[in-house]
């Protein structure tokens, strides 16, 4: 059998017992925030009395640049912290990843570059270097032979059947066998 549920508005009765319990909660973590706030400024920043001598006003100004430093000194390093750590999460992210197995490489799109702008992107903008692929060829002059020209001339079957196609090139045969 199904359970027993609960009337609308006992529940109605709960959720406002709970909101209520909420509020006075927050409303003592806010007061306990501004006494812990309070009493680091009291600890940590005193009340400035203003000097009246140029050589205090030296001091103080000295005094308050040595803080400056300390405190810049804690933040670079609570910074340097962060970063190992985020590293470090990224890091085992990664391994979480490639333990599970489900990695999906993604689809890489063909990207038309030329030669120019690939060097710019590998580069950066800051190197500007024309490459002209064709003026690196070699060029290389073909020398023909004499030889090869004449029996070119004489091996060249085209002008040889031209010459016997048709009733001139009978003619020429005739001739030339008489």
């Amino acid at each position: 059998m199904s359970e027993k549920k609960m009337s609308s508005s006992r529940k109605h009765h709960l959720k406002s017992l709970m909101l209520a319990i909420a509020k006075g909660l927050l409303e003592e973590e806010e007061r306990e925030q501004e006494e812990e706030r309070t009493r680091y400024m009291a600890e940590n920043c005193p009340h400035v009395s203003m000097p009246r001598s140029m050589q205090e006003l030296q001091e103080l100004c000295r005094e308050i640049n040595h803080k400056i430093d300390v405190i810049d000194e804690e933040r670079y390093d609570l910074e340097m912290k962060v970063n190992k750590s985020n590293k470090e999460i990224d890091d085992l992210k990664i391994k979480v990843q490639d333990l599970m197995g489900k990695f999906k490489k993604p689809v890489l799109r063909k990207v038309r570059m030329s030669a120019d702008a690939m060097l710019k992107a590998l580069l950066g903008s800051k190197h500007t270097v024309n490459l002209d692929l064709r003026a690196n060829l070699k060029q290389v002059k073909k020398e023909v032979k004499e030889e090869d020209k004449e029996l070119r001339d004489v091996g060249d079957w085209r002008k040889n059947i031209e010459d016997k196609s048709g009733m001139d090139g009978r003619k020429k045969m005739f001739e030339a066998e008489a």
